[in-house]
């Protein structure tokens, strides 16, 4: 489908830029938000007389965000979850959960501002694009972390993620050393054990063959 866009659209093009897009993609996202209008004759003509009116509309959201970037940018959030000892979680943090932590830290963020292309599935510090406006995007931090304590420590510099190879390896040397001290404690046992019991072998044989009777 051919659109007028209503405004810059990254990776898309500018305000008053005549783009071809799927259907689908017009439909459900760029008409329905008053993005973009169906290149038509009769639009083209309305968005020329429209045209003043959204590029300071334009310029009015972008100062806005500006200003909301200026305060948001560099932010750091705290997101407490259940993990394991390598730091994996036990679920993920969402687009979702990072704008409603933001939220409450008093910044007003939409699930669609924020750029994460993956859930995050580790604790530690995870650096996150947020999208105020075409324009401009600023970053923030999700401290993503087991307990507030451990929160601080990430802050710090600390790295709590282990890897499971370095985890294992850690198991099996505990093992080993503890292998290690069981046979050399075994040995050190054998060879203090007393003497006295094989002393007293050698006589006893002797005796046996004295008392023996003598063949005829």
């Amino acid at each position: 489908m051919q659109v007028i866009l209503l405004e810059r659209i990254a990776k898309l093009g500018q305000l008053g830029e005549e783009v071809r897009v799927r259907d689908g993609y017009a439909r459900n996202f760029l008409l329905p938000n008053g993005k973009a209008l169906r290149a038509t004759q009769e639009n083209r003509a309305k968005f020329e007389g429209l045209r003043s009116q959204l590029e300071a509309r334009n310029i009015e959201s972008k100062n806005e965000a500006q200003k909301l970037g200026d305060k948001l940018g560099g932010q750091t959030v705290v997101i407490i979850r259940q993990a394991g000892e390598t730091g994996q979680l036990y679920g993920s943090v969402s687009g979702r959960d990072l704008a409603e932590a933001l939220t409450q830290a008093g910044f007003t963020v939409s699930r669609q501002q924020i750029v994460l292309n993956t859930p995050i599935k580790t604790i530690g510090l995870h650096e996150i694009p947020v999208s105020l406006h075409p324009e401009i995007e600023v970053k923030v931090s999700a401290n993503v972390a087991r307990s507030a304590a451990e929160a601080e420590r990430q802050a710090k510099g600390e790295d709590l993620t282990v890897r499971a190879e370095d985890a294992a390896f850690e198991t099996f040397k505990e093992d080993d050393d503890r292998g290690g001290r069981g046979e050399r404690e075994d040995r050190g046992n054998a060879e203090a054990a007393p003497a006295e019991d094989g002393a007293d072998e050698k006589p006893k044989k002797k005796r046996a063959k004295k008392d023996a009777p003598a063949a005829e």
